[in-house]
C-alpha cells in the first residue's frame, strides 16, 4: 500500500491511495510505502508517450497562422506590379510613352508597402520586449497577435489556480479537546512521515512536541507516542469518525481531504487539508470577466474539489475528472468557436496548450513539457499577469491596426495622384518617408508596459 502523487499526469492535487490490484500510471511518483508493480504496457505505449503523441497531433493541426501584415502584403505586391505594367503599356499606346513609363515607375513607388512592412514587426518587437519587463515571455510575433484576440480562457487547477501544496484548512475537535491540541498531537507524529498530507499538518505546527515509537502503515496512517500518550493519525477509512461523521462529510463536500486523530484510542478531532487557491485568483478572474473574457476550469481533479474551489474563484464553467486527451479535445472545441487561451503547468496540460489558440505556461513552476508546448510563458506565478498580458496584447493589436490603416491609406491616396500625374516622384517619396516616421513612432508606443 502507498500513496501516489499523480498531479503531473492527472492534475489530482491530493495523493491517491493505492492497494493491491490498483493501477499505477507511468509518471506517477510514489510518496510513501514500497510498491511492487507489474508492467502492463510497453514503454512506447504508456501515459507519458500518449501525451507526447497528443502534443504532436495538436501542433500539426494548429499549423502556422499567417500574420496580419503577410495576409495583406501577399496579394498587394503582385497586384501593384501588374497595375504599374498596365499603366505603362496602356498609357504608352494612348499617349507619350516616356510620360506614362515615368508615371508607372511613380505608381510603383507610391504603392510600395514600406510603412506596412516595417510598422507591424516593429510594433510586435516593442510590445514583446515590454511584456518581458513584467514577467511575460512571448515566443513569436504571431503568438502576440493571437493573444490580443483572446476571448475565452481555459485554466488548469492544480499548480495554476492553486499552489499544488496542500495545507490545513479546518480543524474540528471532539469533546474534551481544542483545535490547537488536535493539531499539535497530529503534527508530532506526522513529522516522521513522508506523506504529502503529513507535510501539510507538520507545517501547521512548526514547534510540535517530539514523538517516539513511530509506526506508519502505508495507505492507512501513522501512530506514535507523544508525551506518554498513544496517538494515531489516519484516514476515515481506517479510523471511525463517530460523532464527527457529519463534520467529515461537510469537509469532504467542500473539497477537503479529512484526517482523523485519536489519543489513547479516543477520537480527538478531524483535520481538513486542501490545496488552496492562490490569493490573487478571485481578483484575476473578476478582472478577466470585466474585460469580456470568459473563464473555464479544466482539471483532472475530482468534481467535488473542483466545484468548491471554482465557487471561491468565481468560475462558473467547471470541467473535472478530465484526462489529458479530454482537455485537449475541449480546448480544440472552444478554440473553433472563439479565440481561446489555455494556461497550465503540468505534463498533462501540454496537449491542450499546444492545441489552443494561445498556450500559456506557468514558467516558474511549470514542467518542461508545458513550457515547450506553449506560445507564452510566465516567469512568475501571479495570475494577475493573465489579464495584464491580455490587455497589453490588445493595446498592441490596436496599434498594429492603426499602422496598417495608415499605411494602406497612404497607398490608396497616392496611387490615383501618381497615375494622374498630380504628384511626381520626389513628392511621392517625401510623403512615404513622412508616413514611415509616423508609423514607427506610433509602433514604439507598444514598448510602454501599462500595469
Amino acid at each position: 500500500r502507498s500513496s501516489l502523487d499523480t498531479s503531473a499526469i492527472t492534475g489530482e492535487s491530493i495523493p491517491e491511495e493505492v492497494a493491491p490490484g490498483d493501477e499505477v500510471p507511468a509518471g506517477a511518483i510514489n510518496s510513501a510505502g514500497v510498491l511492487e508493480v507489474e508492467t502492463t504496457a510497453a514503454g512506447t505505449d504508456n501515459s507519458l508517450t500518449t501525451l507526447v503523441d497528443l502534443v504532436e497531433q495538436a501542433q500539426a493541426e494548429k499549423g502556422d497562422r499567417a500574420r496580419i501584415a503577410d495576409r495583406i502584403a501577399q496579394p498587394l505586391v503582385p497586384g501593384v506590379m501588374i497595375l504599374a505594367v498596365l499603366v505603362g503599356v496602356i498609357g504608352s499606346l494612348l499617349g507619350n510613352p516616356e510620360t506614362w513609363i515615368t508615371r508607372a515607375l511613380v505608381v510603383l513607388v507610391a504603392a510600395s508597402p514600406c510603412a506596412l512592412a516595417i510598422s507591424v514587426p516593429l510594433t510586435v518587437v516593442a510590445a514583446i520586449g515590454a511584456a518581458s519587463q513584467f514577467g511575460v515571455v512571448i515566443k513569436s510575433g504571431a503568438a502576440f497577435e493571437r493573444l490580443g484576440g483572446i476571448r475565452h480562457l481555459a485554466v488548469d487547477k492544480t499548480g495554476t489556480l492553486t499552489r499544488n501544496q496542500p495545507e490545513v484548512t479546518d480543524v474540528v475537535p471532539a469533546d474534551g479537546f481544542d483545535p490547537a491540541q488536535v493539531l499539535a498531537f497530529a503534527a508530532a507524529v506526522e513529522q516522521q512521515s513522508t506523506h504529502p498530507l503529513a507535510a501539510a499538518i507538520a507545517a501547521a505546527v512548526p514547534e510540535a512536541p517530539a514523538a517516539q515509537d513511530i509506526n506508519e502503515e502505508a495507505g492507512h496512517g501513522i501512530g506514535g507516542t507523544v508525551e506518554g500518550r498513544r496517538v494515531l493519525v489516519g484516514s476515515p477509512r481506517w479510523i471511525d469518525a463517530g460523532p464527527l461523521k457529519a463534520d467529515v462529510e461537510r469537509m469532504e463536500s467542500e473539497g477537503q481531504t479529512c484526517v482523523l486523530v485519536t489519543v489513547d484510542d479516543a477520537l480527538s478531532g478531524a483535520i481538513g487539508v486542501r490545496d488552496e487557491l492562490r490569493p490573487e485568483v478571485p481578483e484575476a478572474v473578476q478582472t478577466l470577466h470585466a474585460n469580456d473574457v470568459e473563464v473555464s476550469m479544466l482539471t483532472g481533479d475530482n468534481t467535488r474539489t473542483a466545484r468548491a474551489l471554482a465557487e471561491i474563484a468565481g468560475i462558473d464553467d467547471v470541467r473535472a475528472e478530465l484526462r489529458p486527451e479530454d482537455k485537449a479535445s475541449i480546448v480544440a472545441e472552444l478554440s473553433s468557436k472563439t479565440p481561446t487561451a489555455m494556461i497550465g503547468d503540468g505534463i498533462n496540460d501540454a496537449p491542450a496548450l499546444a492545441g489552443a489558440t494561445v498556450g500559456i505556461a506557468m514558467g516558474a513552476t511549470g514542467s518542461d513539457a508545458a513550457i515547450e508546448s506553449a506560445d507564452v510563458a510566465f516567469t512568475g506565478h501571479d495570475l494577475r499577469l493573465i489579464p495584464q498580458a491580455l490587455q497589453h496584447a490588445r493595446r498592441g493589436s490596436r496599434i498594429i491596426n492603426q499602422n496598417i490603416v495608415l499605411s494602406l491609406a497612404i497607398i490608396i491616396v497616392l496611387m490615383p495622384l501618381a497615375i494622374s500625374g498630380v504628384l511626381g516622384l520626389a513628392a511621392v517619396v517625401l510623403v512615404h518617408e513622412v508616413a514611415e516616421v509616423i508609423v514607427i513612432l506610433n509602433g514604439l508606443r507598444a514598448a510602454q508596459a501599462k500595469r
